[in-house]
Formats: structure tokens, C-alpha cells, sequence
């Protein structure tokens, strides 16, 4: 991809009528992205594009520490990415694309984005934006975001058990994972949901700011990344497979055919705060992300924290 790539200087020039900040993740995604095409439509519109590429031990905040020169900000990667990059824009008021150059691109399926570099080149060069909420997740003192969901249980093990799958089956890495977990480990979560405890035997707690998964199918209903609120989903299924009920409650919802009948796979409660802890110890994701810390975690949500670039009505967003 050619164009210019630079870290950030002291120094931050005045910002042209449109100066594009691509961040991206080389080691995102399994094929060509058309990042490339993205970034040459954007110059030939008379944007400048000036790109930086991750590196490994730089922390993110460094690539947008003069994100105030720059009036768009892509991050192309996976959802890990950017879900980070938002984490350390966030209250910047600068509008945000979500790329999608990684495998899922959960976040970008939320948003309702094409994938054709063109289309996108002028989403951002429209600059229609819909202003989301983020999640915070803290463990031990340390504090990352998060755009999607965070989750402790048999969601983290399956995206632990997808890794050595992504290359050869793309996304559905993630299905035949979920076929693995046929017996997961059931404990017992002891939640603190602003304020008040509660607890809960299961196989996982999922904590969700935006609500749909693949093919834009939402997990469950009433959803929403723009109230102020994330929703606890409580995992009491026997294995996640059986959550496919859920999804299918969520669509006759959505078209108004009926109460739901798979009920009984996972509760929803909705906390501006949330505590979560274990008897036995679980890995976290967050934004299908793996992180070796284990719960205790807590997450809570960050009101309007980003603008994010998108056709969609805010309506649009909500399952």
C-alpha cells in the first residue's frame, strides 16, 4: 500500500479540509482487504491520507496522540482492533470508520458498512456518523475498552479454541469451535450489577454494548449501543450450540411472531456496571479478543464515548 506513514509529532499541523488517519493492523484478517483501493479513492476525492501501521509494543494511544489535526479516523483491522483504536480515541468527537480487514468484523456488521473499498471511501467522505456507547473493562488496575462484548466462560473458550482455525476456515472458525464445546465447565459467577449482588450458575456472563452477531442475526433482544446501558446476558445453557434457539427467538421477535420459547438458555439484564466473578477461575475475551487475565473483571459502560461512520439510523443499530 503506498502513501504516507508516520507516528505522530509534537507539533500537529492545521488540518486540511479533509485529512483522512488510517491506523491498521497488518496481521489482521486472512485475505487482501482493499485497503489500498479504500486509501486511493479517498486521494482522488482530494482527501490526505496519511497512514500508520500497528507495531507491536506501541501503545495505541501514540498513533492518535494528534488525532485533534485529523478530521476522520479509520482503524482497519479486526474488532480487537478496533475496539482499541476507539478505546483511545474515545471523547475526541473525531468520527470513526470500523474497516473491516479482520476475520469477523462484528463491529463493522453492527454498523451496517459495505465492504467495497469505494463504497466505503465515500461513507467517510459523507461523514454521517451515529454516536455510540463504549464498554470499559477493568482487570487488576489495568482498564481496556471495548465496542462489541466482553465475556468470561464458554465464549472466551471458544474464541481461545478458534485461533488455530482462522487461516484455514475464516469465520467459521468460530462455528466449529462452538461445536467443541459441547460440555463446557459450569460454575458458579458471584455479579455485583450496580450495586447489587447476585448470583448465577452457569457456563458464562457475557456483557454486550452492541447485539448482533453474524449476518447481522441478533443474540438477543433489546439491545441497544446508544442508551447508556450494556446488557448482562447470563449463559445457563448446556453448551453453546443451544443458544441457536436464542438466536432464532431473537429474529421472530424482531419480526413480531411470537413469545420466546428458548428462554431458559440465558437471562438479560441491563447495568451501567457490572462485577463479575467465579468459584472457578475463566479466561476473558472482549471484541474476540483472548487475554490471559482471568475474573475477577469489571466492566461499565462509557456514555456516547465514540462517533462512528455509518448510514445507518441509530434505530438501525438496536436489536
Amino acid at each position: 500500500m503506498t502513501g504516507s506513514s508516520s507516528h505522530p509529532s509534537s507539533a500537529a499541523a492545521p488540518a486540511p479540509a479533509s485529512r483522512i488517519l488510517i491506523v491498521a493492523n497488518p496481521r489482521s484478517g486472512q485475505g487482501e482487504s482493499g485497503l489500498g483501493d479504500f486509501a486511493e479513492a479517498l486521494r482522488a476525492a482530494g482527501a490526505e491520507v496519511v497512514l500508520r501501521e500497528l507495531e507491536a509494543g506501541t501503545p495505541m494511544a501514540e498513533y492518535v496522540a494528534d488525532l485533534a489535526s485529523f478530521t476522520a479516523l479509520v482503524g482497519a483491522g479486526g474488532d480487537g482492533t478496533v475496539s482499541s483504536l476507539a478505546y483511545a480515541a474515545r471523547y475526541q468527537n473525531v468520527p470513526m470508520l470500523a474497516y473491516p480487514a479482520g476475520t469477523a468484523n462484528l463491529i463493522a456488521q453492527n454498523l451496517d458498512l459495505p465492504r467495497d473499498p469505494a463504497q466505503l471511501a465515500q461513507l467517510v467522505l459523507a461523514g454521517n456518523t451515529v454516536r455510540v456507547d463504549m464498554g470499559e473493562v477493568e482487570v487488576k488496575g489495568e482498564k481496556s475498552g471495548f465496542c462489541m462484548l466482553a465475556g468470561a466462560g464458554a465464549d472466551a473458550a471458544m474464541i481461545r479454541d478458534s485461533e488455530d482455525l482462522k487461516e484455514r476456515f475464516g469465520v467459521m472458525a468460530y462455528v466449529l469451535s462452538a461445536m467443541k464445546q459441547l460440555s463446557p465447565k459450569k460454575t458458579t459467577f458471584h455479579l455485583v450489577i450496580d450495586g447489587e449482588a447476585r448470583d448465577f450458575e452457569g457456563i458464562g456472563v457475557m456483557v454486550a454494548n452492541f447485539g448482533m452477531a453474524n449476518y447481522r442475526l441478533p443474540i438477543t433482544s433489546e439491545i441497544s449501543p446508544s442508551d447508556g446501558k450494556l446488557t448482562v446476558i447470563l449463559l445457563s445453557a448446556g453448551n453453546l450450540l443451544r443458544l441457536g434457539g436464542n438466536l432464532l427467538d431473537s429474529v421472530r421477535g424482531k419480526l413480531g411472531l411470537g413469545d420466546p420459547v428458548f428462554s431458559d438458555n440465558m437471562q438479560t439484564l441491563e447495568a451501567k456496571q457490572v462485577t463479575v466473578e467465579a468459584d472457578d477461575p475463566f479466561p476473558l475475551q472482549y471484541d474476540g479478543e483472548l487475554h490471559v487475565e482471568t475474573t475477577p473483571f469489571t466492566a461499565r459502560v462509557l456514555p456516547g464515548a465514540i462517533r462512528f461512520l455509518t448510514q445507518a439510523r441509530r434505530d438501525d443499530l438496536a436489536t
